[in-house]
């Protein structure tokens, strides 16, 4: 036995159905004796789940004390032995987190969590444990233990696992790179998930033998370019995900490369379906012969930089249902592509690239089709009728473009049963409004959840017809030249919550009835858990990880601003209980800032400059916890600012523009007799000389002691019952207190005695 100061030792006795650990350390004992600890390891005879002729290990982990080795010997259990070890520790502290039997020569290889609460791998046989399948040999098949809270690097002992089929870590803490050793012994490797990690360096050089269908090491850090040999073995990838990584360097053209063999000459990925390299920084063309992928459903190039023409031969991806190339560099005459081919497809976005020509009537062949989005390029052109003949059409964004005739295509589309979102943004340029006599009999857009008509310089005024569409959730209209007043009917609309008029000329007041819409007075009575075909998009997002689906990621809104509205807030904004945005900023509004905002608690931005309103800024806006943004700068408004956390963290900024008021954050000191107390009144308010006697102060302190005095004394004086009972009450507290006193002071006197 060795031993050392602070230094533990592990001892193995061999036998032939149990080895006995022994550690020892002389830690704590202060005659430097040795304090010894057993634990028994069982070595019993099981299901093959790990076959070995010679096994030596370590059991890694932290806490004390560490072990270092056990060898068992292949004498003690015969050739070909098929053994189990299971460790039963003294101190379980070994088993917190991810640990693993370390292998030396090739024995055990499958990670132990000894008593861990989310594995629970208490059993004897591995092939019950938590996460783990064998098949009927006994040979471990599938280790599934997504978001388990792992931690650490990949473990090579895993690819002693060579039965192993399915492999899923994702959704856990993973970290290092993934070498091209981890897969040279996993021959049988058909499922590889391990997406959401912290893995990152470069992809290794290849995948493991033809088995390999599902790779999916989405979600990471991986970076450097896909190697040209990656797919050399990979004939049977039906489905490839690496998106949002940092992937750089040309498309992968090697997944389109023919396989030469002395028989054969055929495409290499034939049976790859999804092909997802979403956000990361591929640069280069596509290849010409991508239509070789046959069998193509799935391709997601989103948010890259790849650019030149899309190939012809894509067409020859009949199987294709989405294809999703928004913004890269992406060009050529769109109208040359022939979408008649793509019967199946469901979704096509190609927001934000280079494309130019017509709207391609073929893609109206595609009777599938959910999703269009053809924004953000140079497209031009007419809606034509035949967009009638996509019956599940629910998605339609044609914004940013060259488009004509908003009228007619207003009437074309308010036919489309199925359309929940219509963007056309930044089209028809300075035409008409289509107006309610242009609209004749309308009776369309009844599912309509999402129109945007924003940025199209559209003259006229807001159309009745828009008071028909009782689904209409959001309605954007703002950067046109509307003029009139805001319609009241707008406060009729049952589901409408965010509503855009800015950047117009809109005149009149503040219409009383917008601040009676129902979906921002009260909470729907369920959750709104349709998700669109496509996230809703209007410019180019600086984090594209995660793009909501849902329209209840959009905040409330009523936006105003930037226009010729006159009059008064109304009080009545105090009932909008769930709005986020209430900007008014930039019109002619008058008078105060009502003080009934404050009951705006889920208020986030408060824009009020440039306006004529006047008066002080209500104390009570130092309740609205939840603002953001606030800024009342270029009015009229006056006397001390508020003190509060939420009002003191903005910039002075947000309060210029007005001479008149006083107190941090502005930059104008308040006078002597404006000065703020520690509790946030001002001093003077009330009287306008510091000399003034504050009469109400007094009179109400006068008032309440005539009330108190003669409430109290005015009962005793006529109630002769209560002024015997009160004088009683008095003697029996009196002759109490002193009987208490005297014998207290008794007891004193005998302790200091004694």
């Amino acid at each position: 036995m060795a031993s050392g100061r602070n230094h533990s030792t592990w001892r193995p006795i061999i036998r032939t159905q149990t080895v006995i650990l022994v550690t020892c350390s002389t830690r704590g004992s202060n005659l430097g004796f040795q304090r010894c600890i057993t634990s028994p390891v069982r070595v019993e005879p099981c299901p093959p789940c790990f076959k070995t002729e010679s096994l030596k290990f370590k059991v890694t982990g932290g806490g004390e004390p560490k072990p270092t080795s056990v060898a068992i010997s292949p004498d003690e259990l015969g050739s070909g032995s098929v053994v189990r070890i299971r460790f039963v520790p003294t101190d379980s502290s070994l088993f917190s987190g991810w640990r693993a039997l370390n292998t030396n020569l090739g024995g055990v290889v499958v990670a132990v969590t000894g008593a861990s609460p989310t594995l629970n791998w208490t059993s004897v046989n591995c092939c019950h444990w938590k996460g783990i399948t064998c098949d009927q040999d006994g040979w471990v098949t599938h280790l599934h233990l997504p978001s388990k809270g792992l931690k650490g690097g990949m473990f090579p002992p895993l690819g002693n696992l060579t039965h192993l089929t399915h492999l899923n870590l994702s959704n856990n803490s993973l970290y290092g790179s993934l070498q091209t050793e981890f897969f040279s012994s996993l021959k049988h490797l058909e499922i590889l998930d391990l997406s959401y990690n912290l893995l990152s360096r470069e992809l290794p050089l290849y995948l493991p033998s033809s088995s390999i269908k599902k790779l999916d090491l989405s979600s990471n850090q991986f970076q450097g370019a896909i190697p040209s040999s990656f797919f050399q073995q990979t004939r049977n990838l039906i489905s490839f995900n690496v998106s949002n990584n940092i992937l750089s360097g040309p498309f992968p053209s090697s997944i389109c490369l023919k396989h030469s063999s002395r028989l054969t000459r055929n495409c290499q990925l034939t049976n790859l379906a999804i092909l997802d390299l979403y956000y990361n920084q591929l640069s280069g063309v596509l290849p010409l012969n991508f239509g070789k992928l046959s069998k193509l459903k799935l391709l997601n190039l989103d948010f890259n930089h790849l650019e030149g023409a899309l190939p012809p031969s894509l067409m020859n991806c009949t199987n294709l249902i989405e294809i999703h190339l928004a913004s890269n560099n992406l060009e050529g005459d769109i109208s040359t592509l022939n979408f008649s081919k793509l019967s199946q497809l469901s979704k096509i976005d190609i927001f934000i690239n280079e494309f130019i020509g017509i709207l391609p009537i073929s893609l109206y062949s595609c009777r599938s089709l959910k999703a269009i989005r053809l924004s953000g390029n140079y497209i031009e052109g007419q809606i034509q009728a035949e967009i009638l003949s996509l019956k599940s059409l629910s998605f339609l964004s044609l914004g940013f473009d060259r488009l004509t005739n908003v009228t007619e295509a207003m009437k074309i589309l308010m036919s489309c049963k199925s359309l929940h979102v219509l963007f056309l943004t930044n089209s028809f340029e300075g035409e008409v409004m289509p107006g309610y006599d242009d609209m004749v009999d309308f009776d369309g857009f009844q599912n309509l959840r999402y129109l945007s008509l924003a940025n199209c310089q559209l003259t006229g005024q807001i159309p009745v017809w828009l008071s028909k569409l009782k689904n209409l959730e959001i309605l954007h209209l703002e950067n046109n030249q509307i003029t009139g007043p805001i319609p009241s009917w707008l406060g009729t609309l049952p589901r409408l919550f965010s509503l855009n008029l800015a950047g117009n000329r809109i005149s009149g007041e503040f219409p009383k009835e917008l601040c009676g819409l129902p979906r921002l007075l009260y909470e729907p009575f369920e959750e709104d858990t349709y998700e669109l075909e496509l996230p809703p998009l209007g410019h180019k997002p600086a984090n594209p990880t995660f793009l909501p689906r849902r329209l209840s990621f959009i905040p409330a809104m009523i936006d105003l601003s930037r226009n010729n509205i006159d009059g008064d807030i109304p009080n009545e904004t105090s009932q909008l209980h769930l709005l986020c945005l209430l900007l008014l900023h930039s019109n002619s509004f008058s008078s105060v800032i009502p003080n009934q905002i404050s009951n705006l608690k889920n208020l986030e931005e408060l824009t009020l400059s440039m306006n004529h309103l006047s008066g002080k800024i209500p104390w009570s806006l130092t309740a609205l916890n939840f603002l953001k943004k606030f800024d009342v700068s270029y009015n009229n408004l006056e006397g001390p600012m508020p003190t509060s956390t939420q009002i003191q963290s903005f910039d002075a900024s947000a309060f210029e523009g007005n001479p008149k008021l006083c107190g941090a954050p502005s930059l104008n000191k308040c006078e002597t007799n404006n000065t703020i107390d520690a509790d946030g009144k001002n001093k003077h308010a009330g009287y306008g000389h510091p000399h003034q006697l504050p009469w109400f102060y007094i009179s109400s302190v006068v008032l309440g002691f005539i009330v108190g005095f003669w409430g109290v004394c005015g009962s005793l004086i006529i109630k002769k019952r209560w002024r015997y009972a009160y004088f009683g009450f008095i003697d029996n507290v009196q002759d109490r207190l002193y009987v208490m006193m005297t014998v207290s002071m008794n007891r004193i006197k005998r302790r200091l005695r004694a």
